[in-house]
């Protein structure tokens, strides 16, 4: 179990939660009374047809994506759109090991994948508000791998997509940078196979973690040209440690791991025999593919050689000294540029 009250509206805004009941995961396991912890801003109109569907990346939460991307002026618009932000499952706020009654919670939890995600959003948006139409499903990092799903999965209830900074399917490189972080967590003397008492208790393994994903997260220029001191750090170890130290210290270690791993098996060609070619033919959504051009989590030539197989698709390239976690909104030119592309796409 996480330490602190973490995963609370405390900590990242209000937020609901609609019950699924007992959910068939792909693994063949059967989460039993699953939720779907979900933020909507702006309204939904009486035809239902301006929903924006916007799911989490790896540690993110709905609160986080709302305050980097979502406002009065910007591209996601409440005053326009009835945007939903959908908290995948494992991120603490949606059913997760930290939440989840022994014997299914912590080491417990069952696999889940991106499609379980995928099937999980699309009865919240059928069964609970009735939509039958997106205009747009956006996301970063796993929410670009959960983009893809969706425009593949349900190709008619998607009008729109902009998977940003991720893939379809994991690539060699991508799957053994996510072992990495894996193996960082649970190299703490105190992992226990996941059935620690707290999650403090493994703390070195989440701070070996969190130096893992800051070393190739961001880019050497960050670094070189002390890019951190803009939002208020005065030296690379204070913006490592109160930063990206402290965004990972209160999270539950076995939440972090149903994450990555869910990362490492994404695939949307799962059920194309393994042919991604075959699979992302399947959109007919017109598709916005955002690249950062310094990404090293997932770099612009494995996003390029997906993006040419998807029909009705544009390749737009975003350069940010904060390579992959310019995601979390902390670059004015990067936030600038993703307006700038998901406003055309909107109007498109």
């Amino acid at each position: 179990m996480s330490d602190r009250s973490y995963y609370s509206q405390a900590f990242h805004g209000p937020f609901e939660t609609f019950d699924l009941g007992h959910i068939d995961l792909e693994s063949g396991y059967r989460l039993r009374g699953a939720k779907i912890a979900y933020r909507t801003i702006g309204s939904l109109g009486a035809a239902k047809d301006n929903a924006i569907l916007f799911p989490t990346w790896y540690s993110g939460t709905s609160g986080i994506i709302e305050q980097a991307y979502v406002g009065s002026g910007r591209a996601l618009d409440p005053g326009k759109y009835f945007i939903i932000i959908a908290n995948q499952i494992g991120n603490g706020l949606s059913s997760s090991p930290s939440n989840t009654a022994a014997p299914f919670g912590a080491a417990g939890f069952p696999s889940i994948s991106i499609g379980d995600d995928v099937n999980a959003q699309h009865a919240l948006l059928t069964r609970h508000f009735g939509i039958s139409e997106l205009q747009l499903v956006l996301g970063g990092s796993m929410g670009a791998q959960q983009t893809y799903e969706w425009a593949v999965r349900y190709p008619d209830f998607v009008k729109r997509a902009a998977p940003i900074a991720g893939t379809a399917r994991a690539t060699a490189h991508n799957k053994l940078l996510v072992h990495t972080f894996i193996d960082a967590i649970t190299s703490d003397p105190n992992w226990n196979s996941g059935s620690y008492a707290q999650s403090s208790s493994v703390h070195r393994g989440l701070s070996r973690h969190a130096r893992a994903f800051a070393a190739s997260g961001f880019t050497p220029k960050l670094y070189a040209t002390e890019g951190w001191r803009g939002i208020g750090f005065t030296s690379s170890d204070d913006f490592i440690t109160a930063f990206v130290e402290a965004h990972f210290a209160p999270q539950d270690a076995n939440n972090l791991l149903v994450m990555l791993r869910k990362w490492q098996n994404g695939d949307a060609s799962r059920n194309t025999g393994g042919c991604l070619k075959t699979a992302l033919s399947k959109i007919t959504a017109r598709v916005s593919v955002l690249a950062i051009e310094e990404d090293h989590f997932f770099p612009l030539a494995d996003i390029e050689a997906e993006q040419q197989m998807i029909a009705s698709s544009e390749l737009k390239k975003i350069s940010s000294p904060w390579g992959h976690l310019a995601l979390f909104g902390t670059d004015p030119a990067y936030n600038l540029a993703i307006d700038t592309h998901l406003s055309a796409l909107l109007s498109a």
